[in-house]
């Protein structure tokens, strides 16, 4: 029934297992992938023609974790998984950018990938194995596809290189970096590092390209056996409308490309494009001889070409700078004073502006993974508006690029944040790009540096980073420092690097053409690491370190630790107790299962009233020490007095005054405040207090020999 075709390796110390021919076998390609015991299937589906209208590459990744493959129901009232998480997303672009350049040029056809994480061990991260199942499947489609790739997850412990390391060992990891590439090439990396050098990182990637060559192998293995005819796909020679169109406009665009001004240049192209449509597409002409969508594709040809070669030929760029030096920098601090940080980082035409805003433990972000729930206390959200980049557009919920750039910049700054314990706020930044050309998502990384520092997040060190570019034809490369929107468009590569002055903390490279060698990731990283620490210089002409004291308007927060097993005293039945203390000293209080309590509140006041509250909760009386009470009781015997949080003690009568009493409700009354010292405790436990040993107006012991008594 099942012409079922597996192939399988040790990788990494693990099986790894691909499997075709029994699963999804109306899909064009479908694998399902195996390693240690999580699984994953991976289906494509390419359409037979190309889409009318369109001049680029339809290709959609979904990836979807279902909560059955870790054995657990959705939470929430419908019971069943809704919009992608932030983490399936960055999945979906994790495996989308690999893949899109390995697509024969021309290629228009409607294309999807599914993979579905079917079954999670816990162990094993599912994203790797994604990538590598969606791999097999391309290959085996019979698409257009120039693969197969490999992938591989790379750590760094103990100073040695891991290859993908189990989910419980990345804590110890000072390196979690994903990478995905050809035989012959590195095509994508992504990285979150802790501040390692250039050669470390260059080391990494080698390793993980190294390490998956057995995996493209093994593909290799099954398509010999599995794979579908190649469909029969041949592009449309374009070369003599690029001939005609460079000689009808080369010149022009080659001007526009001197303007450095964005708008003026885009201005100028437009004129260009207009003039190639009223050659190609006369009015009134019923056929012309090329589509529309042809001569926008070559459009984009002669764009490239003229742009390309003139870096190659001059080493002058389209505003006119050098390879290596890096656009105008401003960056300015506290430019919201109510906020609890704020700054603006504008390089040459990007901007960003970048709010920090300091919580409690309130505000901690719950994330529901595969894994389990955990709480997330650092977000930072990226916003692209269409104003950046002077053009009009739907104001949409925060899309792939969206979340990707933010999560870049969040690897780039985690790294430098303070342990929990000496920071206990929750942090979010918010990153407004307000203007766009080339790599908001480095502006991102700079501004957001800037605004913790300013809203006194005590960093590490400061953190920058730099998107880097590369024109490659032939053995001639150069490598761009701070690319421009249109060197990023036009260019073969897209390398962006951050860190510290001590480090790289995250690193992302996508390639567009078959790849790069190390050679020319050497040269990228020591041009970045230079442009880096250029970039630190200039952002310390506003701020160095974080403020030593918080804003005005942020919130103080304190610690203190209470014994776990005093915890239920603290919170109360039904958690009156608790509710008490921030209702009556108006702080905001958490209390972790460890026994750590957090108070929290502008007023230093509030946080000092319910941390001695709570004081009393949980700490036990000391003989000899005076404390201040409120007489809760009076008995012929004496008076009972609230004196240490909940706890009551007897002071008898003997022991109201120095003289002798003879009624109780002579010497005090319920609700009196009176000045007691703990004497100690009866045989019973009971608490035995003094009220005559203490002087009642300034609450002093006095002293054996001034006693009546004495």
């Amino acid at each position: 029934m099942f012409n079922t075709h597996k192939v399988e390796i040790e990788w990494g110390g693990r099986p790894l297992i691909l499997e075709t021919g029994k699963i999804a076998r109306q899909a064009d390609g479908a694998v399902m992938a195996t390693y240690g015991e999580t699984v994953v299937l991976a289906t494509v589906v390419s359409a037979k023609s190309p889409k009318p209208g369109l001049d680029f590459f339809p290709l959609t990744v979904n990836y979807q974790e279902k909560t059955y493959a870790a054995g657990r129901i959705p939470g929430g009232y419908f019971k069943r998984e809704g919009r992608p998480s932030e983490n399936e997303t960055l999945i979906c672009r994790l495996i989308d950018r690999p893949i899109r350049p390995l697509f024969a040029d021309g290629y228009k056809n409607e294309t999807q990938v599914i993979i579905t994480v079917m079954q999670h061990d816990m162990e094993n991260n599912p994203d790797v194995l994604a990538l590598v199942a969606v791999s097999a499947a391309l290959t085996l489609s019979g698409v257009p596809f120039m693969g197969p790739i490999g992938g591989a997850r790379v750590g760094y412990i103990g100073g040695e290189y891991v290859l993908n390391p189990h989910i419980d060992e990345m804590p110890e990891s000072a390196l979690d970096l994903i990478i995905a590439g050809t035989s012959d090439a590195v095509l994508m990396v992504e990285s979150e590092a802790q501040e390692l050098d250039e050669d470390v990182m260059l080391g990494a990637v080698m390793f993980g390209h190294q390490q998956f060559q057995p995996v493209i192998d093994a593909i290799i293995k099954l398509a010999e056996v599995a794979a579908k005819e190649p469909r029969d796909f041949q592009p449309a020679d374009l070369s003599e409308l690029a001939s005609e169109m460079t000689g009808l406009i080369g010149k022009d665009v080659a001007a526009a490309y001197e303007i450095s001004d964005k708008q003026e240049r885009y201005k100028a192209l437009d004129a260009a494009k207009t003039k190639v449509k009223e050659h190609f597409l006369p009015e009134g002409e019923d056929e012309p001889k090329y589509s529309s969508e042809q001569i926008s594709t070559v459009f984009k040809t002669v764009q490239a070409n003229v742009v390309r070669s003139g870096i190659l030929e001059t080493g002058k760029r389209i505003d006119g700078r050098d390879l290596s030096t890096v656009r105008p920098i401003l960056s300015e601090v506290g430019i919201f004073p109510r906020t609890h940080g704020s700054a603006v980082f504008t390089r040459g035409e990007t901007q960003a502006i970048v709010v920090a805003t300091l919580g409690t433990g309130e505000d901690e972000q719950y994330v529901d993974s595969l894994t389990g729930m955990y709480k997330e206390t650092f977000m930072l959200h990226y916003n692209f508006p269409p104003y950046s980049v002077g053009e009009t557009g739907r104001m949409l919920s925060p899309g792939r690029r969206e979340i990707g750039h933010g999560k870049l910049a969040w690897r780039a700054i985690h790294p430098m944040l303070p342990e929990k314990e000496e920071f206990p706020y929750t942090i979010r930044a918010v990153s407004e790009v307000t203007e766009s050309n080339g790599s908001s998502s480095m502006a991102t990384v700079c501004g957001t540096s800037l605004a913790l520092m300013d809203a006194g997040v005590p960093l590490s060190k400061p953190v920058a980073g730099i998107a880097m570019g590369l024109i490659k034809e032939g053995d001639k490369f150069a490598v761009l420092s701070d690319i421009l929107g249109d060197e990023d468009h036009l260019g073969d590569m897209d390398f962006k690097v951050a860190g510290s002055e001590g480090g790289i903390t995250s690193l992302q490279m996508d390639i567009k053409i078959d790849g790069i060698t190390e050679e020319i990731m050497k040269v990228a990283l020591g041009q970045a690491k230079d442009g880096r620490l250029h970039i630190l210089g200039e952002m310390a002409n506003a701020i160095t370190e974080g403020r030593e004291e918080l804003g005005e308007f942020a919130p103080r927060i304190e610690v203190m630790n209470i014994p776990t097993d005093k915890i239920r005293d603290v919170i109360g039945a039904g958690g009156k107790i608790i509710r008490e203390i921030v209702e009556k000293t108006g702080a905001k209080i958490n209390i972790d299962d460890d026994g750590t309590v957090k108070i929290a509140s502008s007023s230093a006041k509030e946080i000092e009233a319910a941390k001695q509250w709570i004081h009393t909760i949980v700490a036990e009386p000391e003989v000899g020490v005076i404390y201040e009470g409120t007489v809760v009781k009076v008995a012929d015997f004496g008076a009972f007095v609230n004196f240490f949080g909940p706890r009551d003690g007897l002071v008898h009568i003997s022991q109201l005054a120095q003289e002798r009493v003879g009624k109780t409700s002579d010497v005090v009354k319920e609700g009196q405040k009176v000045f007691v010292k703990l004497m100690g405790f009866d045989e019973r436990g009971k608490v035995r207090l003094s009220m005559k040993v203490v002087d009642q107006e300034t609450g002093e012991e006095i002293a054996p020999e001034k006693r009546e008594d004495a």
